[in-house]
């Protein structure tokens, strides 16, 4: 520790050093920081030290760190951090390394690997488990299962596409044309829905299934079709997670996978119960059901697979159907995938106060759920917060009858339901006897050429104030260039008639032709205005 302190630009009490140890892992190719989120760290007010070469496998060197404020050191230095940020969980020789009242953020998953938290409880340190981020809305930005898990789904199409013996998409060449590929992804949460994409992207013609019903609109909205058994029964989880089924819901299920397999050229599976063995949803039978030169990759391979005959790291040919059980699918992306992993840690530890008021909040509801090991001490989970309890109905006063005002005692009964004409109301009656009349006048003294053109005129009023006020507003610029040629038409029609002598025919043309051509300059106008709004200016 005393090594460590040289570093320091302040005294240690002021600075919470973090340290980026090597990953050591077998395929393990991600650190846990990159130059981008340290220069991060260190504007939220952290020091940082990186193991030498801890990012190499990612492509990012040691002198990208130092560029950016790292301090490059040995591994023991890394691991004597305040905080030590990590990708896999720690062997037990790296967690000896650990200082005691440290604390170590990573992936931990100790049903998956006993006795990691008793060797970090050893050294009196603590450990965050990432994977046990709760999955809600506030703790998206901090969820790095999602973001590997997108990429796990994208890169599965691509191993898929090349192991295939043809290609994804539809061909047409000179020497003939092939069929796309058909793809059936089993489980649609993230890196299902990341997979649904990439191969749609590729041409490729997808299926999809999930036991969750939500899933549907997100399926179709990519462009592949849900699958659907005939049994109803609701698959949805906690946490976002699928719930494990029924023997009946299960076994029709199996019998939906069976057909499909005799179709289909691709399965991506990525069905996982969090704590617990992959089930088996590709049984022998199955994969034998595959045409020769099929393709299954199994996500959830790490698990134990979802397919009976997957082997962890290796593609196994059964029966000529390849099952890739390739455990280090987001390693081979390592660059982005560090990059990703980064973040949401950068994100995490802005969470819990930064650089300068760095604390591990019991009451934060993203934090404790986390929180596995403090001080030595392997913690209970948390526990679970009951509903709010709805309030009580709370009685309302019963009404008080109100007494009837009586009527004015200078007016009888028969005066009380005489009804006054408003002002308004005469100034209406007046105004329709007075349109009687001039229609009338029109009718009786009018030449029939007038009268012909008076009738399509009012028609035509009354038809257009119906189009333009029964538009919806937000469609009035859309609507302006319809109205513009309709208004181009009005001024050619009007201008003939004002070719003739000085009668009425001559005068509505003339009005014609102005309402027209003030209707066309102002449709010009707001046009302009509203592609202006999309007009970027040269910078």
């Amino acid at each position: 520790m005393a090594a460590a302190l040289r570093y320091l630009p302040v005294p240690r009490r002021w600075t919470i050093r973090i340290g980026v140890p090597r990953e050591t892992a077998k395929y393990e190719r991600r650190v846990a920081a990159v130059p981008e989120s340290v220069g991060k760290l260190r504007e939220m007010g952290f020091d940082v030290v990186v193991e030498r070469g801890a990012g190499s496998l990612a492509g990012f060197t040691d002198q990208a760190y130092e560029a950016v404020g790292a301090v490059i050191d040995g591994a023991d230095v890394a691991w004597g951090a305040d905080v030590v940020i990590k990708v896999r969980p720690p062997a037990a020789s790296e967690a000896a390394l650990l200082a005691e009242g440290s604390l170590l953020i990573s992936l931990l998953q100790p049903e998956r690997n006993p006795g990691v938290l008793e060797s970090i409880a050893a050294r009196k340190a603590g450990a965050l488990a990432l994977e046990r981020i709760p999955r809600v809305t506030r703790a998206q930005k901090m969820d790095v299962l999602s973001s590997m898990a997108n990429l796990a789904g994208y890169r599965a199409i691509i191993e898929a596409a090349a192991a295939l013996p043809g290609p994804l998409g539809a061909l047409v060449t000179a020497a003939g044309s092939s069929r796309p590929g058909k793809v059936m992804v089993i489980g649609c949460g993230v890196a299902g829905l990341a997979a649904v994409a990439a191969a749609r992207a590729l041409g490729a013609e997808v299926r999809a299934f999930d036991t969750r019903a939500a899933a549907r609109e997100q399926v179709e909205s990519l462009g592949a079709t849900f699958l659907e058994v005939d049994f109803k029964e609701s698959g949805e989880g906690q946490g976002g997670y699928a719930k494990v089924m029924s023997p009946e819901f299960i076994a029709a299920e199996m019998a939906l996978f069976r057909a499909q397999a005799a179709e289909v050229d691709v399965i991506i599976t990525t069905a996982l119960v969090p704590g617990a063995k992959a089930p088996i949803l590709l049984a022998r039978d199955i994969v034998e059901a595959m045409r020769t030169g099929s393709v299954i990759i199994d996500l959830a391979a790490e698990q134990g697979g979802n397919c009976e005959m997957c082997v962890p790291d290796e593609v196994n040919v059964h029966n000529g159907v390849k099952i890739v059980g390739y455990t280090d699918l987001v390693s081979r992306m390592a660059g982005h995938a560090s990059k990703f992993f980064a973040q949401n840690l950068v994100n995490l530890l802005a969470e819990m106060g930064g650089g300068k008021k760095f604390v591990v909040d019991h009451a934060n509801d993203v934090i404790r759920p986390a929180l596995l090991v403090e001080k030595g001490e392997i913690l209970p989970p948390p526990p679970k917060k009951e509903p709010a309890p709805a309030p009580a109905p709370v009685a309302k006063p019963a009404p008080v009858a109100k007494k009837a005002t009586p009527p004015p005692e200078d007016l009888v009964p028969a005066q009380q339901h005489i009804m006054v004409p408003t002002r308004a109301a005469w100034g209406q009656t007046v105004f329709g006897l007075v349109l009687i009349a001039v229609l009338f006048a029109l009718g009786r003294f009018a030449p029939t050429d007038f009268l012909q053109h008076f009738t399509v005129f009012v028609l035509a009023c009354f038809i257009g104030w119906q189009v333009v006020w029964s538009v919806t507003p937000a469609l009035h610029t859309p609507l302006m260039s319809v109205t513009n040629a309709i208004s181009g038409i009005i001024v050619v029609g009007g201008m003939l008639q004002i070719g003739g002598g000085m009668d009425a025919a001559t005068v509505l043309g003339a009005v014609a032709v102005l309402v027209a051509t003030i209707n066309i300059a102002g449709g010009f106008l707001v046009t302009q205005r509203m592609l202006a709004m999309f007009h970027r200016g040269e910078s």
